[in-house]
Parts: C-alpha cells; structure tokens; sequence
C-alpha cells in the first residue's frame, strides 16, 4: 500500500501539521510520498528532508513556537504602498521568509528527498494548477506559498507561479494521481460550523475565505469515494486565531496533537473508502 500524507495551507495555522506528524509518526506510520500546498508545502518539504522520526515531528514544532509574524510577514511600509499603488503585484517582502525556508530545509532539490515530495503552485495567467516535483526546493516553496497580493508570485521556467491553496487546498487530487492506495490528510483549517458570527472585518474576511477553500475539500472526498482510503486528522478548533497570528503555535500544536492521537486510536478514518476491486 502507498501512503501519502497531505498537508493543508492555512497560513500560521499550519503550526498544527507538527502535533498530527507527531502522532503519525509514534505510532509508525510512515509516507511514502508528500503533497502540500501553501504553507503545507513548506511542512511537507521540512518532513520530507529529515528521517521519519517522532524527532523530526518535535524538530519542527520547536520552530513554529520560535516564529513571529515579522519572520513570515515583515512590515514595510514602502513595499505595501508600491503594492497599493499597482506598481508592484505585492506588499510583503518574501525575503524573510525565503532565508527561513533555507534556513531549515536540507535538501537543494525536491528530487533530492529521501521521500517523493510534490508541491502544488498555481500559474498566475491561466489559473492552472502546476504540481513541481522537480526543480529547486526553496523557490518551489515560496511558490506554492506565494499568497497573491502579499507575497510576489515566483518565476519558473516560462510560468510565474502563485499559492496553491488558490485553487487546491486539500490536494488530495494529486496524491490519487500519484499512485497513493491510502491518503492522510494534515488538515489546517477546521470545517465544523462557526459557535458565533466572525468579529471585525479580518475575521469576517477570513471565515469567508477558508470556507471557500474548504469547499473543494469536501466535494473531493465525494470525488474519490471508489478510489483509495482517506484519514482525515482534524484540524484544532480555535476559532480566534487569525491565519496571520503566529503566537499561538503551542496551542496549535498540542490541540492538533491530541485531536490527531484521539482520531488514530479509534482507527483513524473519518471516511474509510476503499480502492475498487
């Protein structure tokens, strides 16, 4: 059987792909390949540069609590007018996050990783979704989290490509197409009903948007219902943090953790669907 594990985007959210990937990996279990899109990708390349090992899980939780907004999201007012103005397609700097990125990965190529890891990016000019599986690692990743209108879209090749999560968040699509018989899915952002109305126009816009991006989600579990296994980790349910807010990834880690121990302990499916004999 072929395991795939795929990571979700989901901005700071993605805090809580160390505390699943801490549970995975205690109780042996293993990819065979990784699929991420948006900060999914950034995850899915840490884990795919380091051996398989509850370590590695913890590895990575030690630099999400480390993160501040000003190492992903650094404030300059020049870059965000020129954005505002039209004279630049962003208002955020990558820089910072491009030295994180490099900081941390140890492979220079994706097709250098000990486990096969594909990230998703969008082409800017056609919408179409790109999957790199191939190519150098960090632009690759600042590709696929290349958030239109705060990040600059990334050159490769004849394409300018932009964040994954635009049109395939959940990417369970190419884990199928990629061969995998069971898929687990890191998923960052919660789909259960809102407790009460979104306060302030950010928290508004964001329900908004991560609602939207859940959409595919759920329509490809129904796609793929004859095709392979899907294990769904929740994602925790924390309502107030802001995608942006980077003060929060202990909480995010130990709730996803435990959500994720809970969920494998009963066997692990929210939807347990078999490939067609």
């Amino acid at each position: 059987m072929t395991v795939a594990f795929v990571l979700s985007g989901g901005a700071s959210l993605g805090a809580s792909h160390a505390g699943m990937l801490e549970a995975l990996y205690e109780r042996g279990i293993r990819p065979d390949l990784l699929v991420g899109s948006s900060v999914g990708a950034i995850n899915a390349a840490f884990i795919a540069s380091r051996p398989p090992t509850v370590g590695t899980a913890r590895d990575l939780q030690q630099i999400w609590r480390g993160l501040t907004r000003s190492d992903v999201f650094p404030a300059n007012p020049v870059t965000a007018g020129l954005g505002l103005l039209g004279w630049r397609d962003h208002s955020v700097s990558a820089g910072s996050l491009r030295q994180l990125v490099r900081r941390h990965l140890e492979i220079e190529r994706l097709e250098d990783a000990a486990v096969d890891v594909h990230v998703v990016t969008v082409d800017v000019l056609t919408g179409e979704e790109v999957l790199l599986s191939r190519g150098a690692a960090v632009d690759a990743v600042l590709a696929s989290a290349a958030i239109p209108g705060i990040f600059p879209a990334v050159p490769w090749g004849s394409r300018l490509l932009m964040d994954g999560s635009v049109a395939n968040n959940v990417p369970i699509s190419h884990a199928i197409e990629l061969g995998a018989d069971r898929v687990i899915v890191l998923h960052a952002i919660g789909t259960e009903p809102l407790s009460r109305a979104p306060q302030g126009v950010l928290a508004a816009g964001a329900a908004a948007m991560f609602r939207a991006l859940t959409r595919r989600f759920a329509e490809d579990i129904v796609r793929y219902a004859d095709v392979a296994e899907l294990v769904i980790l929740p994602a925790p349910q924390v309502e107030a943090i802001m995608p942006t807010d980077f003060a929060h990834a202990h909480e995010l880690i130990a709730a996803a953790r435990g959500r994720a121990r809970s969920r494998l302990a009963r066997g692990g499916n929210v939807v347990q669907l078999r490939r067609a004999a």
